[in-house]
């Protein structure tokens, strides 16, 4: 059984437009030890996605099970206690970590509320934490306004981890770093999945990223996941034109060296085209893609495969891949 197991995930928004279709039966697994890069452009989402998962927003329909425990179905006590296994670290630690705690009281925090251990054990785990990200003691007293956004990041990253969870969601835990100073972090949640086997779902917009850190990756679209596979299928051999849009926009990264320029308007949420929903921007599309939205099915080397192929399998929803 997967760690992570996400089925038919559902989560529409009622807002004074109408309904917000953010999140459109997204399926995926996540393993043990496995980073998944969860991308697409903003409004894709794969946020939504993301605080679904981690059951902050109540999804619409779906099922999330960790563990073997369906986190959707758990009532309030059972939820506390699966909190600890899965963490979140989010884009912007300046609103993750209150500005009146020091650092060393905001990664005990959550060691408090759960009363894990003696007092003093509480405070050698924080001397712990804080080594581990590299800021040490002489950070413990400071607070936020004191730090740069890449230490605000660290700590953001000590407290995420202080529970020992088994799956951490990073949500564009790096977008708002500098490239530097991404990459530090990047090696440091590297070490830590090495070290301790906790799996994450990295949320981001950057295929640079992706190639760095991610094993497989899901590609989404308008509240879909339109292609996924392992890091290598999905960045050497996109078979979904959206896909190689994001690709072909990102230097350096992936297989598509040429720019691809996208005609008409991008579809709304609030009123998803029917068929595929790629369709009215894609260069490919037929009288057939209007009329059935494409299942997630194997990609192999002839084109589309229906039967079951051992894992990973690379699978695309269109019509018309390669």
């Amino acid at each position: 059984m997967s760690l992570l197991q996400v089925s038919n995930l559902v989560h529409h928004f009622q807002t004074p437009r109408g309904l917000l279709q953010a999140v459109r039966g997204v399926d995926f697994l996540l393993e043990k030890s496995q980073t998944m890069a969860l991308v697409g452009e903003s409004g894709s989402g794969k946020s939504t996605t993301a605080r679904a998962v981690a059951r902050l927003v109540e999804p619409t329909a779906g099922q999330v099970v960790l563990n073997g425990e369906d986190i959707l179905q758990a009532g309030y006590r059972k939820m506390r206690a699966l909190r600890r296994d899965i963490q979140v670290v989010f884009q912007d630690p300046n609103s993750s970590l209150d500005p009146l705690f020091t650092v060393g009281r905001s990664i005990r925090e959550p060691l408090d509320i759960y009363r894990i251990g003696t007092a003093s054990w509480r405070t050698e785990r924080v001397r712990e934490l804080l080594d581990l990200v590299s800021l040490g003691p002489l950070y413990h007293d400071r607070f936020p306004a004191s730090l740069s956004g890449g230490q605000k990041q660290r700590v953001a990253i000590a407290r995420s981890l202080a529970l020992n969870p088994k799956v951490v969601i990073c949500d564009e835990a790096v977008s708002a770093l500098d490239v530097s100073v991404q990459a530090q972090v990047l090696n440091l949640l590297s070490d830590f999945q090495v070290r301790f086997g906790v799996a994450y779902l990295f949320i981001t917009h950057d295929l640079a990223v992706v190639s760095e850190i991610a094993d497989c990756v899901a590609v989404m679209f308008l509240g879909r996941i339109v292609e996924t596979g392992s890091r290598s299928q999905v960045l050497a051999a996109p078979q979904h034109p959206y896909t190689q849009v994001l690709l072909s926009a990102a230097s350096r990264v992936g297989s598509v060296t040429q720019r691809i320029v996208l005609a008409g308007e991008a579809p709304s949420a609030f009123a998803p085209p029917s068929g595929c929903s790629f369709r009215m921007r894609c260069p490919r599309a037929q009288a057939l893609c209007a009329s059935i939205d494409p299942p997630l099915m194997s990609a192999g080397s002839g084109g589309l495969d229906s039967r079951a192929a051992a894992a990973p399998t690379h699978q695309v929803a269109c019509h018309f891949p390669g």
